[in-house]
């Protein structure tokens, strides 16, 4: 049994963030965020991963490699021309096996992949979808089920009216290898608009199964820095690499003066400089090599390598790619997207 990623997507959503850096390689915490959905992969002993890639590929190679530094084996098929998230699968197939399990590239979650297995397994399902519930209906497309987790309708952005359940495309899916034959090669196929309802037309069993903990999709600001905070406050729970400093997480290479102030859920990663009188706050999250100059404050934010914060500055509820610059006394509004090396002047303020 083997896996693919599906990590083409050119990640519109978060740029500025992904106009260099291909978003299943952007960084969560303390790791490249595809190393989340590999551990996840592992627990039901998957090490041998195909990533189906479109959008900067050579970084996400140079990221992983052959996974071999990872306990894994790493495969890469490469798009040419798009192809959408069927056909990224179908370009996969010569390296697969017999059952395949699917990952969007941009899925976080802490579903049981063993149970999802053996329900596919019981049912003799040629696919199963992992569905989540909701609770706005109307803003997805819906997966309507029988009693017996059957799927027998997809509901495209319904109506009111029209819903009839609160269960969406979680965009992880156990397959038969053999059903892939319905989706034609080479050309641009959607999985869940194409494939899944060939299969249901052709009489199919495509079971849906349920997983109602921990999931969300990263493919936007706000949700990236959700990830962020669920991580800190344990609401997704993972193992930091980093010694624990009251609610927060300080990097053993970390420099933090005995005069900064620490306060809440925070992350403070490898090579970072945290001077006196700084202040880092909750839900701040220093990847790694971050200077901040005394005086500064960073709360709820995620500052990617090499960000240097200036005396006096704010940086709240916001999100700065590699080696951006913030002055003095700078103020960085909620919202704001800075990307890969902006320079914010003294004084300046984010609207």
């Amino acid at each position: 049994m083997k896996a693919v990623i599906l990590a083409g997507g050119e990640g519109t959503r978060l740029r500025p963030l992904t106009l260099r850096t291909p978003k299943p390689v952007v960084p969560v915490l303390d790791r490249p965020f595809l190393r989340y959905q590999l551990d996840l992969l592992a627990t039901v002993g998957i090490r041998e991963i195909v990533f189906s890639l479109a959008y900067r590929p050579e970084q996400i190679q140079a990221v992983f490699g052959d996974g071999s530094a990872l306990g894994r084996r790493i495969l890469y098929a490469v798009e040419e021309t798009p192809l959408g998230t069927g056909g990224a699968v179908k370009n996969a197939e010569p390296q697969l096996d017999d059952v395949t399990v699917v990952f969007n590239g941009d899925v976080l979650t802490d579903v049981d992949l063993g149970a999802v297995l053996a329900a596919h397994r019981r049912a003799k399902a040629s696919a199963t979808i992992v569905l989540f519930p909701v609770p706005n209906p109307s803003a997805y497309g819906l997966v309507e089920t029988d009693a017996q987790g059957r799927v027998r309708r997809f509901i495209e952005k319904p109506k009111p009216e029209e819903i009839t359940t609160d269960r969406i495309n979680a965009g992880i899916y156990v397959l038969d290898t053999r059903a892939l034959q319905l989706i034609p090669p080479g050309v641009n196929h959607s999985i869940e608009r194409g494939f899944f309802p060939a299969l249901l037309r052709r009489g199919d069993f495509v079971l849906g199964y349920v997983h109602d903990r921990y999931w969300i999709d990263i493919g936007t600001p706000e949700k990236y820095l959700q990830v962020h905070r669920d991580i800190l406050e344990r609401r997704f729970p993972v193992s930091i690499e980093a010694a624990a400093r009251g609610a927060g997480h300080v990097a053993e290479s970390a420099i933090v003066d005995g005069q900064a102030r620490l306060d809440g859920a925070f992350y403070i990663g490898p090579g970072c400089r945290i001077e006196a009188g700084a202040e880092i706050a909750g839900g701040a999250v220093l990847t790694r090599d971050v200077v901040v100059r005394s005086g500064a404050r960073v709360a709820d934010s995620v500052l990617w390598s090499g960000v240097e914060i200036g005396d006096d500055a704010v940086v709240e509820g916001a999100l700065l790619a590699d080696n951006v610059s913030v002055g003095r006394h700078a103020r960085i509004a909620k919202g704001a997207l800075l990307g890969e090396a902006a320079r914010v002047p003294d004084y300046s303020r984010t609207s």
